[in-house]
């Protein structure tokens, strides 16, 4: 719709200057403090973060373009134009490109405050990029373990083209399970995780599974990663929840290493961690507790 300027003004004015109340409270100062404060209070430093990833909160405000708005009014019958005056067709055809040549083109639209200073920042580099080529493609396992079977299809697949050398296997488990008491809390606290490394997703995989009930429960899971190294220490943007694991390297050719990757990615098998949590287990399949 066309810009109207008193109701943007009226909206303005309508919104608080401060999170809470009219004056500054914690919540402000929570928020804007150096992150050295905040690692103190980690839950508001994950809700804070899954609140700015939302595409709400990316969205910039809706600026008002005739172009578009012209385009999807209804197309009216117009006069058709005359082939041109008799002194355009005596005009000798070089003059007329020239012509074209010399008119103005038209202005840019001028970029407000926000997007100057979005094009000043300097583009992110990649964290990864330090690291060789490798023949291993996430994406192509990723497409194997949405489509087809997990054992008779996606796990074949993944250790006929592993790459030891230019990724990592990690077991971690959740270091507080003492504090875990609702089920649809913890996986909320997984999913929360998994929205928060959504930048990763090109240069990881996990499957994190919930065992357990209520106010008796855990969390461990099976990841892989681009390089040697974990890759939450690339990025401060990624390490906001690692901390709250124990994170444990595999080795790719072990027996063990195999056997989590089968029963993880599985969801399933004989070992004493799931016989003994088979109720558990299901709980945590039905809640989607899983990335990809």
């Amino acid at each position: 719709m066309h810009h109207n300027k008193q109701a943007t003004e009226n909206a303005k004015e309508e919104v608080r200057t401060f999170l809470v109340g009219e004056r500054v409270t914690l919540a402000d100062i929570t928020v804007v403090l150096e992150p050295s404060f905040c690692q103190a209070f980690p839950n508001t430093n994950r809700w804070f973060l899954t609140c700015i990833n939302q595409p709400q909160f990316q969205a910039k405000m809706a600026q008002f373009d005739a172009k578009k708005f012209a385009e999807s009014q209804p197309k009216r019958d117009t006069p058709r134009k005359e082939k041109g005056s008799q002194e355009e067709k005596q005009q000798p055809q070089g003059e007329r490109k020239e012509e074209k040549k010399a008119a103005a083109p038209a202005p840019k639209e001028e970029m407000d405050e926000c997007e100057r200073a979005l094009a000043a920042e300097p583009k992110a580099k990649d964290p990864f990029a330090h690291l060789p080529k490798s023949t291993f493609v996430l994406d192509e396992f990723k497409c194997k373990y949405s489509k087809g079977d997990t054992l008779s299809v996606a796990l074949p697949y993944f250790w006929e083209h592993f790459d030891k050398d230019g990724w990592s296997l990690w077991y971690s488990e959740y270091h507080f399970p003492e504090e875990l008491t609702q089920t649809f809390m913890s996986c909320n606290l997984i999913t929360g995780m998994f929205q928060r490394l959504n930048k990763l997703r090109k240069n990881a995989f996990a499957s994190v599974i919930l065992f357990g009930t209520n106010n008796s429960s855990s969390i461990s899971g099976v990841w892989v990663f681009r390089g040697q190294e974990l890759a939450f220490l690339l990025s401060p943007d990624w390490q906001v929840d690692y901390k709250l694991y124990t994170w444990r390297k595999l080795d790719p050719g072990s027996e063990e290493a195999q056997t989590l990757v089968r029963e993880y990615f599985s969801w399933e098998g004989p070992s004493s961690m799931w016989a003994n949590q088979g109720g558990i287990y299901k709980a945590a399949r039905q809640s989607g507790a899983r990335s990809v």
